[in-house]
């Protein structure tokens, strides 16, 4: 790719191969730990609303407040990561997750829970950015390939297990404090990342570490921007007022206020999110699909959890297993595409994308006539075919996004890039949930077919990333042509 030819070399106090791995290894471990807690926690909601008498409004924040302070911190994090030192940014980040994980588990009330939850999203916001930047930072070629191969495995299962680690949790803690190991689980792997990580991490960041402010207006807008475009969206079922959805605009107007700061203050002093970096196709096209994929990725759990569960009484352990395929198939493509992006480029990831949608597309046919007994079963092969295809779209797609990022702004670029998946996670969960829901009540309680209703948007939003794909593929061909 272009941008290994044009990338800095590493740094010469940089890991030896076998060591670079291994850092690779705990950066990844973290990830997982950060990315599940997303996931794990909505299986344990019944037994925080028994344990802590919490109110709707109380369980709502814990599950999305964590994930807008982690959609909050993420660019300032990779920023802080570039200038002062990802190992830094990293072992603080995990440590202070690990503590707040304890604290959580912890928890005597819900604004005790609540709290705890808020600070954990905005750790596991400072460590996730410094992972990518890593990558950048220690690999190059195909070995980055591989190296994203892994992350993008990572980040498919701690997505899709989160509902089976925390069913197994539940069942060994316990109804009623089984859900305090969901946080408790986080402690020991927390503490040994940060050992191994201050053993392994490699200490400069850049050849020139940059040592800057770290531009607390773009900070500021950056924040309040996507704080009010996430608002609304996690707390959707809670604002009953329409006019919760004129933040939105008012979220918009602030980030648009963010990129003309930016190309201000990037001319006098180096900026939190350098701009040019969209002026690359494939950062720019990049994003763009990640965005739209994780809009309709991350609401196929949320419908399928609440389809099995409440739906159809199942309990939190047979939810997690029925979701079990599309993991395994995810692990298992994106080992395979992190190895061959180099060679094939943005049509794996199209063939990705359209694997996904071919699996969504047969599990709504095998569902048709409102099944009951066998659901876990009839959906195993199509979640499978599925999950092959997200392996084949999560890693090579963030290989080819961060390609020509230049390794001083790795951390702030991965961080925008993953700023735009938490925003398309919430933005996909609120559409497709609500149409789960409208659809539910239309039905007078058929879960069948809103499950059935919902999973076509959530297909339909996936086949818009497809497209964006596509145009890319073949704007690349006419620009080679030419």
């Amino acid at each position: 790719m272009s941008g290994d030819r044009t990338s800095p070399p590493p740094d010469t106090g940089e890991p030896d191969d076998r060591r670079r791995w291994q850092a690779l290894g705990v950066g990844l471990v973290a990830a997982f730990m950060t990315l599940l807690d997303v996931s794990i926690v909505n299986v344990a909601v019944p037994s925080m609303d028994r344990a802590l008498r919490a109110t709707p409004s109380d369980l709502q924040w814990v599950l999305s407040g964590y994930a807008l302070t982690f959609g909050l911190v993420l660019v300032p994090a990779g920023r802080f990561g570039d200038a002062r030192g990802r190992r830094t940014a990293f072992v603080v980040g995990v440590a202070l997750f690990t503590i707040t994980s304890a604290l959580a588990g912890l928890a005597r009330s819900p604004e005790w829970l609540v709290a705890a939850r808020l600070v954990q999203g905005a750790a596991a916001g400072i460590v996730n950015p410094q992972v990518s930047g890593l990558i950048q930072q220690l690999f190059r070629g195909a070995e980055r390939g591989r190296a994203f191969g892994l992350l993008g495995a990572t980040i498919g299962i701690s997505t899709a297990v989160g509902p089976l680690l925390g069913g197994l949790l539940i069942q060994l803690g316990g109804e009623e404090h089984g859900w305090r190991w969901v946080f408790f689980v986080n402690v020991p792997v927390g503490i040994l990342a940060v050992l191994l990580a201050l053993r392994l991490l490699p200490a400069r960041p850049t050849r020139q570490p940059d040592r800057h402010r770290l531009d607390p207006v773009g900070v500021l807008l950056l924040g309040i921007g996507v704080t009010l475009l996430l608002l609304p969206l996690v707390e959707r079922a809670q604002w009953h007022t329409p006019w919760k959805w004129a933040l939105i605009p008012a979220g918009l107007v602030f980030l648009a206020g963010f990129g003309l700061w930016e190309h201000w203050y990037g001319k006098h002093r180096p900026p939190l999110f350098c701009l040019g970096l969209f002026r690359l196709r494939s950062y720019t096209l990049g994003s763009l699909i990640a965005l739209v994929y994780f809009a309709g990725f991350t609401a196929i759990f949320f419908i399928f959890t609440l389809y099995l569960q409440n739906g159809l009484g199942y309990s939190a352990l047979i939810a997690g297993l029925a979701i079990t395929p599309f993991a395994l198939g995810s692990a298992a493509a994106s080992a395979l595409g992190g190895r061959v992006v180099t060679r094939y480029g943005r049509p794996l990831v199209a063939v990705g994308l359209l694997g996904v949608v071919i699996g969504l597309g047969a599990t709504v046919y095998v569902l048709r006539g409102s099944p009951s007994g066998s659901v876990p079963l009839l959906t195993a092969v199509p979640l499978l075919v599925a999950g092959l295809g997200s392996g084949l779209v999560i890693a090579p797609n963030q290989t080819l996004t961060l390609s020509q990022v230049p390794v001083p702004q790795a951390g702030s670029g991965a961080g925008m890039l993953q700023t735009g998946q938490r925003i398309g996670s919430a933005a996909g969960i609120a559409a497709v949930g609500a149409l789960f829901f409208s659809s539910l009540s239309r039905t007078h309680g058929q879960w069948s077919t809103a499950f059935r209703d919902s999973l076509l948007l959530a297909a339909g939003i996936i086949t818009l990333a497809l497209v964006a794909a596509l145009v890319d593929i073949l704007g690349g061909r006419r620009r080679d042509r030419t």
